[in-house]
């Protein structure tokens, strides 16, 4: 009679089918994520994989991470148009394909190949989607589900945010490769191994944020949202608020879009009188879409205390599908002030640690949300801070505001999908600087090789069919 052990190692692919989409659902980088099902999920789905014929297996696992991107748009209320259908097709099919190379390819390389190329190949989408794509890493981060482990979070600090994915996928390869094998020596050994690189992973955070400086200087940075009063009256009056506005069709015949220009041009100069009377610098973000559609402006203006405009930003990357207009050249003017080196981006341009990657002090992000999306996407700007060093403010619109030191601690929020009055934040006015801020994704190319490398010599290699 077989062992319970043995038993439950050879229990129907659909059971672990079944696990692996459940853990999958409640692990996407939404409102309802279970950090540790994101560890689960590779374990049971590549158990599937690997269980079931190629052409069943994994169309089913294209199934489970297509429809994980729908529960993810569906937990966040993000708008569905048709660009963003597409996109969210896209992102089921690319994170298929670490599985269709662990499936095809990794029984014919030797065993250590075996276990490095699925972690490898999770890393890589992971990157190439988070630097290349229209999206950036607003879905698939790994490391976005993990906001309850600041210890392991450290790491970004030194790889970037992929290798969380790699330790992911590594640990379901790992796992796989011992309940495959059970107690051999090769399976208790990469087990131990993994046990150690997370070990240290964990240790090493705890030791970088136990050993933290205290009691650094800070500046008093306060954030002002419109009140919900003065959106309402502006519904009322044009049917609709342009802070909310989508298609800028729905505003092209506006007469008073028309004169926004003209506006805005009063209320800089406003802003500038402000910064100078109250001796503060001054951020004002401003969203105009104007009468000859799809131009239009989504910029920033950092006044110094005496009134000069210091800087100007122009968001870099619209929302694919939702906003309309002409990206800015993706050049982050960083200002040299007494409070340390300050620097804009604009909300989305937050999801890319590529543009995000800039030589600062403090960062500040405005951005404009709602409710379901708002927490979320805020927690996911304050990985940049971790992974750059600087501290991070993001004043929101009807989300969540949050600032973030330079290891990722929360230093203060507020919920802006109410009236709340003004916030806000003392923050460091030292960045701590980081290795990844330096370096790049150097660790994040070599994983892309390493998949690349591992495939091409698999392919030339029989198959093992004790890997079957």
């Amino acid at each position: 009679m077989p062992s319970t052990t043995t038993a439950f190692r050879h229990r129907s692919p659909a059971l672990w089918l079944g696990l692996g989409a459940a853990a999958a659902l409640l692990s996407v980088g939404a409102r309802f994520d279970l950090p540790l099902l994101a560890w689960a999920a590779p374990v049971f789905l590549l158990r599937f994989s690997r269980r079931s014929a190629a052409a069943l297996g994994l169309p089913v696992i294209a199934i489970v991470s297509t429809a994980s991107v729908l529960w993810w748009m569906a937990a966040l209320a993000v708008p569905v148009t048709p660009l963003v259908s597409v996109g969210g097709l896209a992102f089921g099919i690319a994170y298929t394909l670490p599985y269709v190379v662990d499936r095809l390819a990794a029984p014919r390389a030797n065993r250590w190949g075996r276990i490095l190329l699925f972690p490898a190949a999770l890393m890589s989408v992971e990157f190439l989607l988070g630097t290349f794509g229209p999206f950036g890493t607003a879905y698939g981060l790994r490391a976005a589900t993990q906001h309850d482990a600041n210890s392991l979070l450290q790491l970004t600090a030194i790889t970037g945010p992929y290798a969380i994915a790699f330790l992911i996928g590594l640990s379901g390869s790992v796992l796989n490769t011992l309940w495959e094998e059970g107690r051999t020596r090769f399976a208790v050994r990469s087990t131990a191994a993994l046990a150690a690189v997370l070990g240290l992973a964990v240790l090493g955070g705890q030791l970088r944020l136990g050993t933290a400086p205290t009691g650094a200087d800070s500046v008093r940075v306060a954030g002002i949202n419109p009140s919900r009063a003065a959106m309402d009256a502006e519904t009322e009056i044009h049917g609709h608020s342009r802070l909310a506005v989508t298609d800028p069709r729905l505003v092209e015949h506006d007469a008073v879009t028309a004169a926004a220009p003209g506006v805005l041009d009063d209320l800089f100069a406003q802003a500038a009188r402000v910064a100078d009377e109250e001796d503060v610098y001054l951020l004002t973000a401003d969203l105009t879409y104007l009468p000859d559609a799809p131009h239009g402006r989504d910029e920033t203006h950092f006044f110094g205390p005496d009134g000069r405009l210091l800087a100007t930003y122009e968001k870099a990357r619209p929302i694919p599908g939702l906003e309309i207009y002409e990206p800015g050249d993706g050049v982050v003017p960083v200002v040299d002030t007494p409070h340390g080196r300050i620097a804009t981006v604009i909300c989305f341009d937050a999801d890319f640690p590529d543009l995000a990657r800039i030589d600062a002090d403090i960062l500040l992000v405005p951005g404009g949300d709602w409710p379901e999306m708002g927490r979320t996407h805020t927690g996911m700007a304050g990985l940049r801070a971790i992974e750059n060093g600087y501290n991070l403010v993001r004043q929101d619109f009807n989300g969540q505001s949050a600032a973030f030191d330079s290891y990722g601690r929360v230093l203060s929020t507020q919920d802006t999908t109410h009236d709340s009055g003004v916030w806000y934040a003392d923050v460091p006015t030292a960045g701590t600087g980081s290795v990844y801020r330096a370096a790049g994704d150097v660790l994040a190319w070599l994983a892309l090789i390493g998949t690349l490398a591992i495939t091409v010599t698999a392919a030339a290699r029989p198959r093992d069919r004790r890997a079957s």
